[in-house]
């Protein structure tokens, strides 16, 4: 049994703050994590892995990608995974017959992280831009 179910349940600022909108925080953790994730959406297409790198961030656990950022060990509110749009397509994520309209909308891996976000009310693509260095 762990501690917090012996607890009784005391309101959590943190949780409400985190319902309120659980992007506030992921931008956070983008921001934080921009140069990782830069780092290996290069590795990918520069090792001929995929063009189109998809990065998963989310709060739970999934069967999609390769963890590479670790919210526990870090200390952050999201976990990112990296991911390509072969295995998106293979998995059923990215129908095959929208694979093309898929790729119309991806932005430039160079300038912009292809985000997949899972929240338990759903899940959503968002293209975030890395900061551009002064």
């Amino acid at each position: 049994m762990d501690l917090e179910e012996l607890l009784p349940q005391q309101p959590d600022p943190k949780k409400e703050e985190k319902q309120k909108s659980p992007l506030v925080s992921l931008e956070k953790d983008l921001d934080l994590y921009a140069d990782s994730i830069k780092e290996v959406a290069m590795e990918i297409m520069l090792e001929g892995i995929s063009s189109n790198p998809i990065f998963i961030a989310h709060q739970h656990t999934v069967s999609i990608g390769e963890m590479i950022l670790n919210r526990e060990e870090l200390h952050t509110e999201w976990t990112i995974q990296a991911s390509t749009l072969e295995e998106f397509v293979e998995k059923g994520i990215i129908n095959p017959e929208k694979k093309a309209m898929f790729l119309k909308a991806y932005k430039k891996p160079e300038d912009y992280m292809c985000v997949f976000v899972i929240v338990p009310e759903g899940a959503n693509f968002i293209y975030y831009p890395y900061k551009k260095r002064a």
